[in-house]
């Protein structure tokens, strides 16, 4: 977590800081979707907010930014829920793995889960929305890379995936997402979600990060999960 501000001086200059990078960031964002003919504000930004702590986002809440993403349950618990309650119109998103032992407080949390992987989660959080009363919204996590390291459907099998999803546990799956791998191109990962998404009729793709973004919005992004280029390095 990040630690308290020392004093009164640093913690405005950091919230200064982010709120300009934020501000430089949307702008960003704007000038891609005119240059490759994307329609105004179709692109949402999600600031990836893991190791960041509440001084540190409500700033940015209060700038009128409303959509974060956490990659850990246990961290976003500790810090949202009291956010959450002040500010109801926000939406949090999980960008990072879950585990099905922590459906339940995933489901009480979050509002879209975009880490839906494999048919053990997708049945434990069928299980679990009529209990908790609430309606999430998922998307399903491609491993567009075949790497063995990362979670994430393989896209030889992500359109049965889908089906499953859908029919049989009738989950609400809106749109997919993707981590390319860190070495070579990535648009080749983000046309072939585009091109998923597209078969099976699905509006959402979350892809695109700090380093990449743009060249997600190129390629059909609808939501950039972007941390480092707002709050440095980590």
């Amino acid at each position: 977590m990040t630690l308290p501000f020392s004093n009164p001086q640093e913690e405005l200059s950091i919230v200064s800081d982010d709120t300009a990078a934020l501000r430089t960031l949307l702008t960003s964002i704007s000038q891609a979707e005119r240059e490759f003919s994307r329609a105004p504000n179709s692109v949402r930004l999600t600031i990836a907010s893991k190791q960041q702590d509440a001084t540190r986002l409500e700033p940015l809440i209060l700038a009128g930014h409303r959509l974060f993403g956490e990659n850990r349950v246990q961290e976003a618990a500790a810090k949202w829920p009291e956010l959450k309650n002040k500010y109801p119109d926000l939406e949090l998103h999980l960008i990072g793995p879950l585990q099905t032992n922590k459906t339940a407080a995933a489901v009480a949390l979050f509002d879209v889960i975009e880490t839906l992987d494999r048919p053990s989660l997708a049945e434990s959080l069928a299980k679990e929305l009529p209990r908790s009363g609430r309606h999430l919204t998922f998307y399903v996590q491609v491993n567009t890379g075949g790497e063995l390291q990362k979670a994430g459907v393989s896209p030889e099998e992500v359109d049965s995936f889908i089906t499953l999803c859908r029919d049989d546990y009738r989950l609400d799956v809106r749109g997919l997402m993707c981590i390319p791998p860190v070495s070579g191109h990535v648009s080749p990962h983000f046309a072939l979600l585009a091109q998923i998404a597209k078969r099976n009729n699905l509006k959402q793709l979350s892809m695109g990060m700090s380093s990449d973004y743009k060249l997600a919005i190129q390629l059909g992004a609808t939501t950039v999960r972007v941390g480092s280029a707002l709050f440095g390095n980590r």
